[in-house]
């Protein structure tokens, strides 16, 4: 039986924050811990030959991914950017709550990430976004370095089969997750591996709690 091999990565860290106020996500660049995340997962996939590198175009996806496939001409699809949120639009009050439960259990089409985008309308552009990248059979592995976010509806609809977004499937910085795909459908074979830390012993907080302790701390 013939399947087809996706190496799924969330983008190495970046700094959301600056001088207690957040920064728009779409120029923040790579920290420097985050280019050395990246670069341990490109030796993890050393010897990988990649047919095909897709980003979201952002440029922490395009500095990610040009760390881990140096050799690979990237390409930018922005339908598989993150899910965009309306931090301003948060009232104070709900900050702590908003942030720290966006991801939590089995996340409803109708929520709103961080009071903008929902997920649903998420769902709405990745689904045909992967349905192109599938229907091109020129291609055997792909390296797809896209967001947390557009990461957690592509590896639940893997394993559900159906538009279900499971929040709790955590994606650290530079993480990577190996899906397989071929007629008979989706294998996945791991989730969240972060070859700079395989045990995880670096932490128990999610993504989110992170983000919000940085953002308290600013």
């Amino acid at each position: 039986m013939s399947r087809r091999r996706i190496y799924l990565m969330r983008h190495a860290e970046v700094a959301y924050f600056a001088e207690g106020r957040p920064l728009h996500p779409h120029g923040v660049p790579l920290t420097a811990a985050g280019r050395e995340q990246a670069e341990a997962s490109a030796r993890a996939l050393a010897g990988v030959e990649f047919d095909r590198v897709v980003t979201s175009g952002l440029p922490r996806t395009l500095e990610t991914a040009a760390i881990v496939a140096p050799a690979a001409e990237p390409e930018s699809w922005p339908d598989l950017r993150e899910l965009e949120g309306r931090f301003g639009e948060i009232p104070p009050e709900e900050l702590e709550r908003t942030y720290v439960g966006a991801f939590d259990g089995v996340v409803p089409e109708d929520t709103r990430f961080l009071g903008g985008e929902t997920i649903g309308s998420l769902f709405d552009r990745v689904m045909p976004a992967l349905e192109r990248l599938l229907a091109d059979a020129s291609w055997d592995i792909a390296l797809a370095v896209l967001h947390g976010g557009v990461n957690r509806a592509i590896i639940s609809y893997a394993l559900t089969g159906r538009r279900m977004f499971l929040g709790n499937l955590e994606q650290a910085p530079a993480c990577i997750d190996v899906l397989d795909v071929g007629d008979s459908g989706w294998i996945v074979r791991a989730v969240n591996v972060t070859p700079y830390d395989l045990t995880h012993l670096r932490g128990r907080a999610t993504t989110m709690e992170e983000l919000w302790s940085h953002f308290r701390s600013t």
